[in-house]
């Protein structure tokens, strides 16, 4: 469900009344210019953290992508209010279930104590590009891919074996109507798998998070 604008407005005015008497104050010429440029860095600086922690985040709807394909979801999208794009059934399941993990493990606590840090630790319109940060995008961008494919492979392996299956059925046995009963069937193998691999899936997923958040301490 999408969050309406008027409550993220109070909720950054609000974070802004709060992280506002902790900080000292700007050390910048107080000029057009120096403002202008200080909004720009701070733009770039939220890019570049959504970046490292999204995709995380589209690694699993990668998966879910795979395995809707497999088990003939892919028609069945539906309109992400996140990211405002259509998905595959499974993509947003998986993508709800995600965001629900990082409440649990107050992810989103850790995410407010890294905005305090971040404004303590790096002044404003101080933030810098480092090939590092390019070096460590390539490499999730790389393994997004991977690791989808990782995550997906068990439903993605046994749902390739059905198709076989029924390969095998429809040549010994022509009267088996595989519209009728073969996809019923790969759909119920397929969530079956599903359940049991979730919690792999979300294991893998939470250590990638993390890992990912720990890596953002080189924008400082």
């Amino acid at each position: 469900m999408k969050i309406p604008m008027k409550i993220k407005s109070a909720f950054a005015l609000y974070l802004t009344l709060i992280f506002y008497f902790s900080l000292p104050p700007p050390e910048i010429p107080i000029n057009s210019l120096s403002i202008g440029l200080a909004i720009i860095s701070e733009i770039i600086f939220g890019v570049f953290v959504g970046l490292f922690l999204n995709i995380t985040l589209y690694t699993l709807m990668y998966a879910g992508e795979q395995i809707s394909l497999m088990m003939g979801f892919s028609m069945a999208t539906v309109f992400d209010q996140q990211s405002s794009i259509s998905m595959p059934i499974i993509s947003q399941f998986l993508g709800y279930l995600a965001m629900m993990v990082l409440f649990a493990l107050d992810g989103h606590h850790s995410m407010l104590l890294f905005i305090h840090s971040s404004l303590i630790n790096l002044p404003l319109g101080g933030f810098m590009i480092s090939t590092d940060m390019f070096e460590y995008l390539i490499t999730a961008f790389k393994n997004l891919f991977a690791i989808g494919l990782t995550i997906a492979f068990p439903i993605l392996a046994l749902s390739l074996l059905s198709d076989i299956i029924f390969g095998m059925l429809m040549k010994t046995m022509p009267q088996f109507n595989l519209l009728v009963i073969g996809y019923p069937i790969k759909i119920g193998i397929g969530l079956i798998v599903l359940v049991s691999v979730l919690s792999s899936m979300i294991f893998i997923f939470k250590r990638e998070f993390f890992s990912a958040f720990q890596s953002l301490g080189m924008m400082f």
